[in-house]
């Protein structure tokens, strides 16, 4: 499908409503650059894009809008090959702009290559980009915390240190989600308070809120806030 093509589908399938509601969820981008379409209607989209061909499309960057830059991780998220699909990934990082584009695309194939795509990560945990960071904590948390754990990854979030929120969130996000599943492993970073004070405490509100955590063990996360 040509870019054209897309932008007026995006158009065709606008919420006002939604749109409103997803400006509040997204203040960090211009309110005008946000169409209001729903996220099954984008997902259903990029398969049609992909499956069609995506080439025109996904060669126009920077695009002007948000539901475009959905659409175009959606997309990605459709290729089979590993090789070809990160370099599109990493070509497309730096134009993401916010955490609801960095989240919501699911890339499965990357599964089935977590030494190739640890390579990747300990170069986005590093970089000065926002959104890069944040990716790369959000893949440290989906794919390296059950049988392919080990104690250098949550060391590499801790460590992860920037003053962006959505950063720092996400860092929360991963030690919550972290003590869920590494308990015994991750519970002494917060013994010995390694996490700076908001992202500490963060992270103890989300572990509190999950039905993953234990009663004794959220009463003795609540002891260490």
């Amino acid at each position: 499908m040509q870019t054209e093509e897309i932008r007026k589908a995006l158009f065709d399938n606008r919420d006002e409503k939604f749109r409103e509601f997803q400006a509040k969820l997204i203040p960090n981008i211009p309110p005008e650059s946000i169409i209001g379409v729903k996220t099954p209607v984008l997902r259903a989209l990029a398969k049609q894009i992909y499956s069609e061909g995506a080439e025109d499309f996904l060669s126009r960057l920077p695009h002007a809008y948000f539901e475009e830059n959905q659409l175009h991780f959606f997309i990605l998220a459709h290729i089979k090959d590993y090789e070809l699909c990160i370099g599109r990934v990493e070509e497309f990082l730096p134009y993401v702009d916010n955490w609801a584009t960095c989240d919501q695309a699911s890339f499965k194939l990357f599964s089935k290559h977590k030494t190739e795509l640890m390579v990747k990560i300990r170069e986005w945990i590093s970089s000065e980009h926002t959104y890069s960071v944040r990716f790369a904590l959000r893949l440290l948390m989906q794919f390296f915390l059950d049988e392919d754990f080990s104690d250098e990854y949550p060391e590499m979030a801790a460590n992860a240190v920037n003053e962006d929120y959505y950063v720092r969130m996400m860092v929360a996000w991963y030690f919550a989600t972290a003590l869920a599943k590494q308990y015994d492993r991750i519970i002494p970073y917060f013994e010995k308070r390694r996490l700076e004070p908001w992202t500490h405490r963060k992270a103890i509100q989300k572990a509190v809120e999950s039905y993953r955590i234990s009663g004794e063990q959220k009463a003795y996360l609540r002891s260490l806030k």
